[in-house]
């Protein structure tokens, strides 16, 4: 508080909030509070707190991708002994394949489909790197290209490239030299990038041919040089409230800003972040104090934009533009969060459902009936899958039935062609019921349909309610 009266006092000496300085509001004008306010100490230290805290928001919701994706390539190149079969882990500079569909069990991707196999490759491209595909016969499949800030810059596969054999260079920035003249360049704007994949495998597919097809996909050095790196750990935790800020730093060591961010990243010297480091030293408390809460509250802004950005059709929210974010920096964080490894509506949407029709929220506590007039219009297929609304994980349930869709075996339609699905904690009873199971307590859904049709993009083909039973 010394400090504060201090500033006040050299403010009023040079004269800065002096009498003489204030002006009139000019007529018409707002209400222009500065050109009265006084800078008590009080004043001075709301308006350090509030800049810290602004300041915190903005930081996170801008910062937590480059974050959330350096956990996520040490944590994905961490592999486990033995490994699971649902686990796509692999080495640095490595490709790794899930070999069985993901279930209940399968705690690395939150969200996750239980339509294909995933795939993950995390790459420091010290050099180029070159992908061999294979031939894939038409099987759907797709690699997504990955920079730093879990921003999607290329799409290898099915609908962009094609199923036919193929290579695929990755090109970091700055790098000059020859590339190979049967490779296509794909270049990427960060030192390190993440590869995900999927490739789809229907319900009661013979697994042989597909595991053999996920041992032709190669990749190596432009070079032929094998790298045996590791990356280094991320900052130990002090658990002081300004981890994030510490982390973020370390981030930004190999992966610079963007020119277009420069602006809004100046403002965050302020609270002591640079590109080289957090120092918190020279920080007055009071900011300090704003920073702390601004970064518990920072997620909040990112969830928001499951409102402030979505469209609702039907009852269902989605968003488009998981390619290209933009300047929605918080969308941005969201996706990097329970939905890394989004991809844009022409490979995928993604329609989610949280409340009943009567906008009540999901419970295991209920049953429901969704109605499929026709099924969804796609280039590829669909499902609906079951997720655990606390945990953001598949359910587990006496069946293993994860999901409804396209490859399920065994659906029943009704007389006029059309599919009812009932939701459920407990078995339904009768013969022929399509159960989709769900746990005791709130759940959501997710509608995957992937390589949509124009009638799903326009949304002339309507998404159907879910529908409590009375």
């Amino acid at each position: 508080m010394i400090k504060l009266n201090l500033i006040a006092q050299a403010m009023l000496l040079t004269g800065a909030l002096s009498a003489s300085t204030i002006a009139v509001a000019n007529p018409g004008g707002y209400q222009d509070p500065i050109l009265t306010m006084q800078g008590t100490p009080d004043v001075i230290k709301k308006g350090l707190d509030v800049d810290g805290y602004s300041s915190a928001v903005s930081a996170w919701n801008w910062g937590y991708p480059i974050v959330r994706m350096e956990q996520v390539a040490r944590e994905y190149t961490n592999v486990p002994s033995p490994k699971p079969a649902t686990s796509y882990r692999a080495p640095l500079n490595q490709i790794g394949w899930a070999t069985e569909l993901a279930t209940p069990a399968a705690k690395d991707m939150p969200t996750a489909n239980n339509d294909t196999l995933y795939m993950s490759s995390v790459i420091q491209l010290n050099e180029p790197y070159v992908l061999t595909v294979p031939d894939l016969h038409d099987r759907y499949y797709v690699v997504d290209v990955f920079n730093m800030w879990q921003e999607l810059e290329h799409y290898i596969g099915r609908r962009a490239t094609g199923t036919k054999a193929g290579k695929f260079v990755f090109v970091p920035p700055g790098w000059k030299g020859k590339l190979p003249a049967d490779a296509t360049a794909l270049y990427v704007s960060t030192n390190k990038i993440w590869l995900w994949g999927r490739m789809r495998v229907s319900e009661g597919e013979n697994m042989t041919p597909i595991h053999e097809l996920q041992k032709a996909f190669k990749l190596q050095s432009l070079s032929g040089k094998v790298y045996h790196d590791t990356l280094p750990p991320m900052p130990a935790l002090k658990n002081d409230g300004l981890d994030f800020l510490r982390q973020l730093s370390f981030a930004m060591q190999s992966n610079p800003v963007k020119p277009q961010d420069k602006g809004l990243f100046g403002q965050f010297s302020r609270m002591g972040l640079t590109d080289k480091e957090f120092d918190e030293r020279n920080i007055s408390p009071a900011v300090l104090e704003g920073v702390k809460r601004g970064l518990q509250d920072a997620p909040n802004v990112a969830v928001s934009t499951l409102v402030s950005t979505s469209q609702v059709r039907d009852g269902w929210s989605y968003v488009r533009g998981l390619d290209d974010f933009g300047y929605n920096y918080p969308l941005r964080s969201l996706v990097a969060g329970p939905y890394l490894g989004g991809q844009g509506e022409k490979e995928a949407v993604y329609p989610i459902r949280y409340n009943d029709k009567d906008n009540n929220p999901l419970s295991g506590q209920n049953t429901y009936t969704i109605n499929l007039v026709t099924q969804p219009p796609v280039n590829a297929f669909w499902s609906i899958t079951m997720y655990d609304a606390d945990t953001k994980m598949l359910v587990e349930n006496p069946v293993n039935r994860y999901k409804v869709g396209s490859d399920t075996k065994g659906l029943a339609k009704e007389k006029d062609g059309s599919l009812k699905i009932v939701i459920s904690h407990e078995k339904p009873t009768g013969k022929d019921v399509n159960w989709l199971p769900a746990p005791e307590h709130n759940f959501y859904l997710l509608f995957r349909m992937y390589q949509p049709k124009d009638a799903v993009m326009d949304g002339s083909w309507k998404l159907p309610e879910v529908v409590k039973d009375n």
